[in-house]
């Protein structure tokens, strides 16, 4: 790396393969490993890419190496974001997608979209920012190859949708998202991972928003129980969080709050900030039971893991 830096004409194939690799290698530990760590670990390749970017790279290497830097972009911003800089989070979803542009492939683009529209979801008031991210990852997504990446862009269209109250749209968006998975097949342009247990996280939140807490429950607790691997540890966490809100609507706090012990302590071990944000939520909704001794047990939970 020193030397393709120095001359980035020396770039080569093998060199590409290693930055592919760690790329992967951290995206896998997400879940793991802190946020803080995998941000060092990355870091080296998010640097060398732009470095490498600014130089004259072999011209048959030129669409890998973009591809690459909107990979790591991308998951340096998510990264950011849940370490709580936001600044520096914008920043890189930004040269994110401007090398996902340059990709040439528009689901590419739709990946980086889908990604900043979650993070800006929570870090920006309002849904209109996040809706405007969603709907540019649904073009893109239309406009490419994969049949995973445009399930997934449907499926996040229809939470918008539901988060705002339009049932109709979202129900028309949770439909094209679950088309889009019956046609999922094994050499689908992207490597992404969208399932039916992720789906059924989303037809959840729909149902949760706009629907029937009893079946929206009943989605969630079929997603968590599939959501099994490593990986997954932080949205199963999410999918948990919204289950146990689910069951408040359901007037069940006390066994939402037994459920919600169990998130405090896969946010704590994650770091996940979005699944922090989700759990303050749901305990504002406990907020009529707060003289209960469930919820006095949760909030020294919660204090003690997470400092809130």
């Amino acid at each position: 790396m020193t030397e393709a830096l120095t001359d980035p004409a020396r770039l080569d194939e093998g060199l590409l393969g290693a930055m592919r690799n760690t790329i992967d290698e951290v995206n896998q530990q997400v879940g793991s490993v802190p946020f803080v760590r995998l941000q060092l670990l990355l870091s080296p390749v998010v640097e060398s890419c732009r470095r490498l970017l600014d130089g004259a790279v072999p011209e048959p290497l030129l669409l890998d190496l973009r591809t690459i830097a909107a990979r790591s972009y991308s998951l340096a911003g998510r990264l950011a974001f849940e370490t709580r800089d936001d600044d520096a989070s914008r920043s890189l979803y930004l040269s994110a997608t401007d090398a996902a542009g340059r990709a040439g492939a528009p689901w590419r683009r739709a990946l980086v979209h889908m990604s900043h529209a979650l993070v800006t979801l929570y870090s920006t008031p309002g849904i209109a920012p996040a809706r405007t991210l969603v709907d540019a990852a649904v073009r893109d997504a239309q406009a490419g190859t994969s049949v995973t990446v445009r399930a997934r862009a449907h499926a996040l269209q229809a939470e918008i949708a539901a988060r705002a109250g339009a049932e109709r749209h979202a129900k028309a968006a949770l439909s094209l998202a679950r088309y889009d998975i019956e046609r999922q097949h094994g050499d689908d342009s992207s490597t992404s991972s969208f399932s039916s247990a992720h789906l059924r996280g989303f037809e959840g939140l729909c149902e949760l928003y706009v629907g029937n807490p009893a079946t929206a429950h009943d989605f969630f607790a079929r997603s968590a129980h599939a959501l099994s691997a490593p990986r997954e540890r932080v949205q199963r966490s999410i999918v948990s969080t919204d289950q146990a809100l689910a069951r408040i609507k359901l007037d069940e706090p006390q066994a939402a709050a037994e459920l919600l012990h169990e998130c405090v302590d896969a946010a704590s071990a994650t770091g996940g900030r979005v699944a922090a944000i989700r759990l303050r939520r749901a305990r504002r909704e406990l907020r009529p039971w707060r003289d209960e001794n469930f919820v006095a047990d949760l909030d020294d939970h919660l204090i003690d893991s997470l400092g809130a």
